[in-house]
């Protein structure tokens, strides 16, 4: 795979005191083979896990760092779902190791990722089960350009985070998962999401609020609408936190369209249906939880080797069931990102903020950072996926 799958500055501990190992836990490979049918989850694990057997998660690594001041230590996050547009990527592939990365996705996937992100069209990048593995993929491929720009950046990183399936990409940067295995578990996913979505009319609303807006009062509100249309179990509920007085509201379509009539009697100064094909984190992704569940149970998942913040708690994944358990509680819980970004960004006053890089298509991480935290996120960059090959070489 790409430089940073097989590179050296992978770090253990959440501290700035990291433990630079040795090498790397994992190896990847081209896979054998192909066709036009994506690869069964067995034949992707012999091909492309290395042979060399991974260390236990207690064993001694390197020589311990010395301590650093928090601005040396720099983030990462990974957007997640609708961030992803036409075009994304073509300013990667004239970095080490990203067409690889694109051409075992198509073995993974079962077609060709990169045409579909370079070319369109839209409406089939914009499917649940393609636009989660092109945000994967091209979040990944991002990395390999800061590392090949800015090696400094990727080798001091001593926290991650990812917005919803941008978790994944967050793991398998931190040592956690393969990234064969993670595609293929995010790819397992997207489908089961997807269907969810189809089986039942629902969506998610943005919504912008007062101080004295209550959500769940409001979202009390909707359901009883809804049961009054004759609607057996209806869902609503909050879906996304994602700053200060703004919120991702998802369920039935029916209680949604109550809470965009009804706006300012809870308070809502702004509300937007989200070009999205169902109600993600929330109960009525119900179904999708057992497929994924089961894939995570065949696929090898390690203890991270920097900090990762699951979106079901804001909190640091501890271990490898950790892991396993809260991606599939993620399915159906809320993202609580606004709580993340204040549990990546804690320190004690005075203390200066890291450098964090937004890796993956889209600034939208970076806008939210700037309505949770603005001191952190003057320290905020964007790593581009659409620059143009010529324009990079100048």
């Amino acid at each position: 795979m790409g430089s940073w799958a097989a590179a050296t500055w992978r770090l253990a501990g959440c501290s700035g005191r990291g433990v630079l190992r040795g090498a790397a836990r994992r190896r990847g490979s081209s896979l054998r083979g192909g066709g036009e049918r994506a690869a069964s989850l067995s034949e992707l694990l012999q091909s492309s896990v290395g042979d060399e057997e991974p260390g236990e998660e207690g064993e001694a690594a390197g020589p311990r760092r010395e301590g650093r001041s928090p601005r040396e230590g720099t983030v990462l996050l990974f957007p997640g779902q609708g961030s992803q547009f036409v075009g994304m990527g073509r300013g990667l592939l004239r970095y080490p190791g990203v067409r690889d990365m694109y051409r075992l996705a198509e073995k993974v996937l079962g077609y060709d990722l990169l045409s579909l992100c370079l070319e369109g069209p839209r409406a089939e990048l914009d499917r649940t089960r393609h636009c989660q593995p092109a945000v994967f993929v091209a979040s990944l491929a991002a990395v390999e350009k800061l590392n090949h720009l800015q090696p400094k950046v990727v080798e001091s990183c001593v926290a991650a985070a990812g917005y919803s399936v941008g978790e994944f990409a967050a793991l398998v940067f931190a040592g956690a998962m393969d990234f064969a295995e993670a595609l293929y578990a995010v790819k397992v996913r997207a489908e089961a999401m997807q269907a969810a979505a189809e089986a039942i009319p629902s969506g998610m609303l943005s919504v912008i609020s007062r101080r004295e807006a209550n959500y769940k009062y409001a979202c009390l509100e909707a359901r009883r609408h809804c049961e009054s249309l004759g609607i057996d179990n209806p869902v609503c509920e909050v879906s996304n936190y994602l700053f200060p007085d703004s919120r991702v509201i998802a369920g039935h379509i029916q209680a949604l369209e109550f809470l965009q009539k009804n706006a300012p009697k809870f308070y809502f100064t702004r509300t937007k249906m989200l070009p999205v094909s169902g109600a993600f984190h929330t109960q009525l992704m119900e179904p999708a939880v057992e497929p994924l569940a089961e894939v995570l149970k065949s696929i090898e998942i390690q203890k991270p080797l920097i900090c990762v913040y699951s979106n079901v708690d804001g909190k640091k994944y501890m271990h490898s069931k950790h892991i396993q358990k809260l991606l599939v509680k993620q399915l159906v819980s809320p993202v609580l990102w606004e709580q993340t970004m204040h549990s990546v960004y804690q320190r004690k006053q005075g203390m200066e903020f890291p450098y964090t890089y937004e890796v993956g298509p889209g600034k939208q991480l970076g806008a939210v950072l700037r309505k949770c935290n603005l001191k952190a996120w003057r320290q905020y960059s964007h790593v581009d996926v659409t620059e143009e090959e010529e324009a990079a070489e100048t």
